[in-house]
């Protein structure tokens, strides 16, 4: 029976190696991360502010306005770097997982529930990378309100490690990491399905179906996840070493804002996650056409 399982093993690696493009998957996704990051991150310094109360602001312009007349136009990217080159790793190492794993699953074009647990299966090694990011972004981004004790990305990394030790960098990485998780497992079986369903219909144009389902898909993997993401914001953007954990963050929130406060910001990130993954998903597809020759779209047979 050993031998058996070996041998399996051996057939599905076979397999593997041969269906699939990792080196073209990585660098699509290195594209596709550091393309959508430098769009994308107005939009996440307005939503943070707004998702963390900063601002009594309900109006993204007004938000964005005030930042720039009051800390300069250049504080809409103070703390860029961190998940510039963070999601520049993550989106290298995620699509190639996601190929791999749907891949592994079998996995088909179309509405394929498979897609989904790829894309679920790559959030704990995502939350490795995303919570080092999301918690020097949000530390950042909330620094230049009050304190702006951090020059730099590099600074805010090196101050807290040397007054609170290396673990503090992965304050709120269980949080992070389920919300990985949700977020990924609905934007690719949203992709997959929509654009396999918009490529076949009267589009019947790639062109126009891989924008349109890549930010259907950023979008609704944003308002889905939005509520557990205003909470992670509430655990990495409290003065650290953290007091507070994920119940003791959703309890205030509920008790001070209110239901309305899991969605706070909700409708800069639909917008923004639109725009940004309308953008990643033609890069990551164009780049596979580049590097590799396209996608591979094996069909597997359905349970």
């Amino acid at each position: 029976s050993s031998s058996i399982f070996q041998n399996q093993l051996r057939i599905i690696e076979m397999k593997l190696r041969k269906d699939l493009k990792l080196r073209e998957e990585a660098l699509a996704g290195f594209s596709a991360g550091v393309v959508g990051t430098a769009i994308g991150f107005p939009f996440d310094l307005v939503k943070t502010r707004m998702q963390t109360g900063s601002t009594n602001q309900t109006s993204i312009i007004k938000v964005g306005r005030t930042i720039v007349q009051q800390e300069g136009m250049l504080a809409l990217y103070k703390g860029l770097w961190p998940p510039l080159i963070s999601i520049s790793i993550l989106t290298t190492i995620t699509f190639p997982q996601y190929a791999f794993w749907r891949q592994l699953y079998g996995a088909n074009p179309g509405w394929d529930y498979r897609n989904g647990l790829a894309g679920m299966s790559c959030g704990p090694i995502g939350g490795i990378f995303s919570t080092v990011e999301n918690l020097v972004k949000t530390q950042m981004q909330l620094d230049n309100i009050s304190k702006k004790q951090y020059s730099s990305s590099f600074a805010c990394v090196k101050t807290l490690v040397q007054e609170h030790g290396v673990s503090v960098i992965y304050t709120g990485h269980v949080i992070n990491t389920f919300w990985q998780a949700m977020f990924l497992g609905n934007y690719f079986f949203v992709y997959e399905g929509l654009r396999e369903e918009l490529s076949k219909s009267s589009f019947g144009n790639l062109q126009i179906a891989v924008p349109l389902a890549g930010g259907t898909a950023g979008a609704s993997s944003w308002f889905l996840s939005f509520p557990m993401d205003s909470v992670r914001a509430g655990v990495q953007g409290q003065s650290l070493p953290p007091k507070y954990g994920v119940r003791k963050v959703f309890s205030t929130l509920m008790k001070e804002r209110g239901i309305l406060a899991l969605y706070s910001g909700a409708r800069v990130s639909v917008y923004r996650a639109f725009v940004v993954s309308s953008i990643r998903f033609s890069i990551y597809e164009g780049a596979l056409w580049f590097f590799g020759g396209g996608r591979n779209y094996t069909m597997h047979p359905r349970d």
